[in-house]
This record gives structure tokens, sequence and C-alpha cells, in this order.
């Protein structure tokens, strides 16, 4: 039943949409835009992209990584090379999982200045000034 419904329904609407008999074929087909791409073509992503995506797409073209998506940097966690943390304030909450297979996290505050140590594990870390791209 409801398959009749749609077949007719689908038999209406393809019956409205056709053209008239008499009428020629170059109204029946439509002229192509010439604002779509600077080929007249398919626009590509960098011509079609608009805001974030736009400014993402141009940050990468430079090399720089505005929203942190790349994977950051890996440091060995001494006190010549410490783990990078990046912050808008003079002080952070970090969250060190001292072993691979562990489960629970070591928490501590890390302050501007020179590198802070984790009381578990012994990986240094620092706190870098960070800013917001936007």
């Amino acid at each position: 039943m409801a398959a009749r419904l749609l077949l007719r329904s689908a038999f209406r609407a393809s019956s409205a949409c056709r053209a008239p008999v008499s009428a020629p074929v170059s109204a029946l087909v439509s002229a192509p835009s010439r604002g779509m791409a600077a080929g007249g073509g398919i626009p590509t992503d960098e011509e079609q992209a608009t805001g974030m995506e736009r400014i993402i797409m141009k940050a990468m073209k430079e090399g720089t990584d505005p929203y942190s998506m790349l994977k950051p940097k890996e440091y060995t966690g001494s006190k010549a090379d410490p783990h990078l943390v990046p912050s808008i304030t003079n002080k952070r909450l970090v969250g060190c999982v001292c072993e691979e297979d562990n489960t629970a996290v070591v928490w501590f505050w890390i302050h501007e200045g020179e590198a802070h140590r984790c009381p578990s594990c012994g990986s240094h870390y620092k706190l870098v000034a960070h800013e917001l791209p936007h």
C-alpha cells in the first residue's frame, strides 16, 4: 500500500515537472554560472572554504598550527628538555600518566618559571605562554 502511494506521488511529481513538447531544447538546459571557479569548472577546497575552515587551511599552508590540532612534539621529560605545557594564564593543572599501562593519573599544578617535576615518576614539565589565535 505504501509503495503504491509513493509510486503515485513520484509519477505525479515527474509529470508536473515535464516541459511542454513544443519547448526548445535550449530552454531546458540552463547556462553554467561564470562565478563558480577561476577556470570555470568545479571549485577547489580553497576557493569554497569559508569561516573557520578557511582560517585553518590558510594557517596550514603557512606551516602554523593555530588551534593545536597537530600532534605535539615529543620531549624526553628531563630537566634539560621538559615537556612544554601551553597556557594562557600563569599556572595550569597537569595530569601525568606515569607508566604506559597505568590507569591512575597523577595531578599537580605547574607555575611559570622553571620546570616542575612530577611527584610520582620524575618527568619534568614547563609552562610556556600561549596566545589564543583569535
